[in-house]
């Protein structure tokens, strides 16, 4: 049986082809995403590393846990803390580090390294071990600065140009006095990296006679572990905490490796879409070869064999396709990470140096991979070819399906789309993340019966198509019958493309929506023609609001600012504003009592006020985080939203309770309201620092668009694998069909149709199985993407559901594309069937 089936494999390799690449497509997706992620985790830990080379023992500010009417505080590392670590028994040295954002501008003003890795920080007397100078001298006073090589060759910057730096706000232009190189993971990962003299950067970065950390190198032949101990035994428990070198390079190498495990993850799934949408092929290829061999395999039975080994031969089979499609599925897989990793660079993210790096692990779950899902899916097919009886077998090309199977078939699909439904339903009234694994549950419930009862919705979803079909003549009317002829062979082809469209459209229609709400929740939320921010969300000085208000056309402006504070023994954050102004720039509903915000008067939330038992006219106590208390009323409870919630007061009242002040953002009213002018004058105001966003309600949108487009565009990017696959199936089936269907055409030709009319009915019943799979994909799509959106709106008022008729449109036309392509190459072979010789043909 063994030699049987391998005979069979090579007898049969082109039909088993399209199987192989599906499997191989799945199997390279899987290697890929291993490979690429373990390359370039491999690369971030070894290259973060390298920054603790100069780091024996680390000290750290304690921070306190809230209590009582106490907020905790983060401990201060003061100058005395430092001498008092240098003086410890086997410390060599000890050096104070500060750091803080430093955005860096080009040549041409643009922000280098995106905000997010922009770091300034402070170098250490004359010599720092830990940013050795490639040229130039160390920086003396706040004219000066140094920036990295990497940073400098990008920029084009060499020492003595002026470069425009940006820390909190305004515009700083510093001389560059040296070049430095670094090991600092930051800037291998593309970012930037300042380095002021120690009392420049406690300056800029609000940090005056302290520092961030203390990092302690061991006299030699003093281990880190021994340093720690009598770091711990000379400094204030309650003050500190003592980590070694090795410890946080650990850490960072965990840090690194949890990250990009939820990348990874994300791909996997994305992977398993399309393994899953390939064992469809895989069964329908083997359904269609068993069919096809049907006198074949009752010989077998009739000379011996049992159904064990008819069965077991079917899964042999499957083992030698899985394992050809593992063996290039891997082989391609590694190409992809290699190239993925290729493409990051060429897009602008810088990579650190590392090889490639592929783990026994990665070649183990390929193999595995396309080995148990070739295997799986064939068990089906191969079960049922044991179960035909050898004498039935021998006088008919197939069993047809008995009225007994097509009943349970049906009943237990309605049984479960019935499930999905309701438990989709159910899910739809419960709230935030109670929602989600009920949602979740009824989405695989509905897809599996749908999956079922796509045989019965076949013949009435595809006779509806029969007006359009019979333009098209005799073909049409032939196109429509082979479609309906197999509802399973049918169902099974459809739904490998279901499956992608359902998952793209439901993914459009949420992102369609939540951009609306998001955009209405701006619009209906904030008067303000302006809002000031940082690029990185960072905080802003207050300097900034005050250049703004300085602006004869800017009429009101008022900072957000965030503070921490105790009530009734709970941490609630308290949002400071211009009592004054806040009315002109906001336009928040009010449930109850007034908006007024002044002295003692604030307005809260409706979220907060029912959390507390407050209404208007309510009083509470609130502890600062200075550890003063103060008496507060409660004017007004708004409705709250994602962009402005919590306890909103006077900023006159809040910022003396605050040691650092920073707002998180300004909003700005003028007297000719929005223009390109208007923008124009507020950003020079700033020095047109590009470290800073001036937007008006369409460039919040305009944002808020783009990140939507860009996270659909990576989903699309990923689900395409899917729907290729899809397109494997298709092609497969279709030949198959043709192959199964010879004498047919035979006799179609004899009979008078042409090689035209062939080709137009094979493309035809192409086209109608891939719209009948378009429309129940982009069905489900649409009620997937409305429950979802049902569960968000619980949380989310200002929620609507949105239908991408458009994108829809463009879906439905994407699977006639699907259809009309993926026929090309059967029709062409079976317009070009030998008329003789495929009548003769069994």
């Amino acid at each position: 049986m063994f030699r049987t089936a391998l005979r069979n494999v090579f007898a049969h390799k082109a039909r088993l082809l399209m199987t192989v690449l599906a499997v191989m497509l799945g199997v390279a997706f899987v290697s890929g995403t291993l490979v690429f992620t373990n390359t370039i985790s491999e690369a971030y830990q070894k290259s973060s590393a390298k920054g603790f080379d100069q780091v024996d023992v680390a000290v750290e500010p304690e921070t306190q846990e809230d209590k009582g009417d106490t907020v905790g505080k983060t401990a201060e590392l003061t100058q005395s803390l430092l001498d008092e670590s240098a003086r410890v028994p086997g410390a060599a040295s000890a050096i104070g580090v500060v750091n803080g954002f430093t955005a860096i501008a080009d040549k041409d003003g643009k922000l280098i390294g995106g905000g997010f890795q922009s770091q300034g920080g402070n170098y250490w007397g004359t010599k720092d071990a830990r940013y050795p100078l490639v040229s130039g001298q160390v920086p003396s006073g706040a004219g000066e600065v140094l920036i990295d090589s990497k940073t400098a060759k990008r920029a084009g910057y060499e020492v003595g140009d002026t470069v425009r730096l940006s820390v909190d706000g305004p515009v700083l232009d510093p001389k560059i006095t040296g070049i430095f190189t670094t090991d600092d993971g930051n800037v291998a990962a593309g970012g930037s990296l300042a380095l002021f003299d120690t009392a420049t950067a406690q300056r800029l970065f609000g940090k005056t006679g302290t520092y961030d950390q203390i990092d302690v190198r061991a006299k030699a032949g003093v281990s880190q572990a021994a340093l720690k101990a009598e770091l711990d035994k000379a400094l204030p428990k309650d003050t500190v905490e003592t980590t070694t070198g090795q410890e946080l390079a650990d850490s960072q190498a965990e840090m690194i490796s949890s990250s990009m495990s939820g990348l990874k993850q994300g791909l996997l799934v994305f992977a398993g879409i399309a393994l899953f949408v390939g064992t469809f092929i895989i069964a329908n290829t083997f359904t269609m070869l068993v069919a096809q061999r049907t006198k074949e395999l009752a010989l077998l039975r009739a000379v011996g064999a049992s159904r064990r080994q008819v069965t077991r031969s079917v899964l042999i089979e499957a083992f030698v396709v899985g394992v050809v499609a593992a063996v290039t599925g891997l082989a391609a897989g590694i190409g992809i990470g290699a190239g993925l990793r290729s493409l990051m660079g060429s897009l602008g993210a810088t990579v650190p140096d590392g090889p490639l790096i592929i783990t026994p692990g990665t070649v183990g779950a390929a193999l595995a991979v396309g080995v148990l899902v070739t295997m799986l899916a064939a068990w089906l097919p191969g079960r049922r070819a044991a179960k035909i009886p050898p004498v039935a077998a021998m006088s008919s090309l197939y069993a047809a399906a008995t009225t007994k199977s097509l009943v349970l078939r049906n009943t237990l699909g309605a049984l479960f789309s019935g499930a999905g439904i309701a438990v989709v339903l159910a899910a739809t009234t419960m709230s935030g993340s109670d929602g989600q694994a009920p949602m979740g549950l009824g989405a695989v419930l509905l897809i599996i019966g749908v999956f079922i009862l796509t045989p019965l919705l076949s013949r009435p979803l595809i006779a509806a198509a029969a007006p359009v079909l019979r333009v098209f003549g005799v073909s049409g009317k032939l196109a429509r019958q082979n479609s309906v002829r197999n509802p399973r062979r049918t169902a099974a082809t459809a739904s490998a493309l279901m499956i992608g469209l359902t998952l793209i459209t439901g993914m459009t229609v949420m992102a369609g929506s939540l951009q609306k709400s998001i955009d209405k929740m701006a619009a209906s939320a904030i008067k303000a023609d302006y809002v000031v921010s940082m690029a990185n969300g960072n905080e802003l000085s207050p300097d900034v609001e005050k250049k703004l208000g300085r602006i004869d056309d800017v009429t009101a402006t008022s900072p957000l600012r965030n503070a921490p504070s105790r009530i009734d023994g709970e941490t609630e954050y308290l949002t400071g504003v211009t009592g004054s102004t806040i009315g002109e720039l906001t336009d928040l509903k009010i449930d109850s009592g007034a908006f007024k915000v002044g002295g003692t008067q604030v307005v809260v939330d409706d979220k907060t006020a029912t959390s507390h038992g407050w209404k208007a006219g309510s009083g509470f106590t609130v502890s600062y985080e200075d550890g003063k208390k103060q008496k507060l009323t409660v004017t007004g409870v708004y409705e709250g939203n994602e962009m402005i919630q919590g306890i909103i007061l006077d900023n006159a009242t809040l910022s003396p309770h605050q040691s650092d002040p920073a707002d998180m953002q300004v909003m700005v009213k003028t007297s000719d309201g929005t223009s390109g002018a208007t923008k124009d004058q507020l950003e020079k105001a700033l020095g047109s620092n590009p470290a800073i966003k001036v937007q008006d309600k369409k460039d919040l949108s305009d944002e808020i668009a783009q990140m939507f487009t860009l996270m659909l565009n990576m989903l699309y990017g990923l689900l395409a694998m899917a729907v290729l696959v899809a397109v494997l199936g298709v092609i497969n089936t279709l030949a198959m069909s043709v192959f199964e269907r010879s004498q047919e055409i035979g006799m179609l030709r004899a009979i008078g149709l042409d090689r035209r009319g062939i080709k137009r009915m094979v493309r035809l019943e192409s086209l109608v199985i891939c719209l009948f799979g378009g429309v129940l994909g982009i069905g489900l799509g649409v009620f997937f993407g409305w429950a979802a959106g049902e569960l968000l709106g619980s949380s989310l008022a200002t929620y609507e559901l949105v239908l991408p008729w458009a994108r829809m449109a463009v879906f439905l036309l994407l699977a006639a594309t699907v259809g009309v392509l993926a026929a090309l190459w059967p029709a062409r072979r079976a317009g070009r069937l030998n008329m003789l010789a495929a009548i003769k043909s069994e």
